[in-house]
């Protein structure tokens, strides 16, 4: 059977009215072999403490000039969702380094090496709370002529800033056809079918989000304003698998895509990766697991 797939959701007091549809996507599906989009892709049920809906997320700005239109391009694209917008402010750490800052997500770009991975994000947890996060997008890679398009700039974007919402992928299997959805692993993220690019959100990705947020909190973990430079973390989840911690969900070629390092007292950091495709030996299963 084909289905026709609509997500509509609106915003109290005339603030927002969207109406995603996803026409087609299960026929495609169907016809080129795929799967259809999971029924749930929240992660662990975490997610940002509010005691307001819709509420703001701000995306500290540490990326250079080569990277902002994506990142703009990104936080258009969440802020469709009725459950939460996200706005772009003056960064609060060295890109390099990337420090989280306590309320925010901080997004950044450097050269982080040829570790096998395009982006990574990594989200602090307190309980289900997400405390602060931050994206990391590995130049080393997107500086190849393979990966410097508009196409995986904006899904690797689109993808590690959704993680930080709360939402984790619908598909990790390179190979698959795509599901028309930023949340998707794929070897092509704009193929020659437009109802199978990557680059964006789909009206399952929004309907995901108005379920995570469908409640409010008795606190909230979200800045109202800009955090200090004293509210910065110190720990560093680092660019390589041996720190992110341990490896607890694999992608069907058997690398690990999220990583949990455990801090102590309830506390954690949950990390995400979108390796690269052409990158098989990187973050590979340990034997015996």
């Amino acid at each position: 059977m084909i289905r026709h797939m609509a997500a509509r959701s609106f915003r109290a007091g005339g603030r927002l009215t969207h109406i995603a549809v996803s026409v087609g996507l299960a026929a495609v599906a169907v016809l080129s072999g795929a799967a259809p989009a999971a029924a749930t892709h929240s992660w662990g049920g975490y997610h940002w403490a509010r005691t307001a809906a819709p509420f703001t997320l701000k995306l500290g700005d540490n990326v250079d000039s080569t990277w902002d239109s994506y990142l703009a391009t990104t936080s258009k694209d969440w802020t469709v969702s009725a459950a939460l917008d996200t706005t772009i402010v003056g960064g609060q750490s060295s890109p390099r380094r990337c420090n989280a800052v306590a309320g925010t997500v901080q997004v950044c770009n450097s050269t982080y090496g040829q570790n096998g991975w395009l982006g990574i994000a990594s989200v602090w947890v307190s309980g289900e709370h997400i405390t602060q996060g931050t994206v990391k997008l590995n130049d080393t890679y997107f500086r190849t002529a393979k990966y410097n398009t508009p196409a995986w700039k904006n899904m690797v974007t689109c993808q590690e800033v959704g993680h930080t919402l709360g939402l984790g992928h619908v598909d990790e299997a390179f190979g698959n056809a795509n599901l028309g959805t930023c949340m998707d692993y794929t070897n092509d993220p704009n193929p020659p079918l437009p109802l199978l690019n990557n680059e964006h959100p789909n009206g399952h990705d929004y309907e995901q989000l108005d379920t995570i947020y469908a409640h409010l909190d008795s606190s909230s973990t979200v800045a109202a304003v800009a955090a200090s430079a004293a509210q910065t973390r110190s720990v560093d989840p680092g660019d390589t698998p041996a720190s992110w911690g341990r490896a607890v969900a694999f992608t069907e070629d058997g690398r690990g895509r999220v990583y949990v390092r455990d801090l102590g007292n309830d506390q954690r950091i949950t990390t995400f990766v979108s390796w690269a495709p052409d990158a098989p030996n990187a973050g590979l299963k340990p034997e015996g697991r």
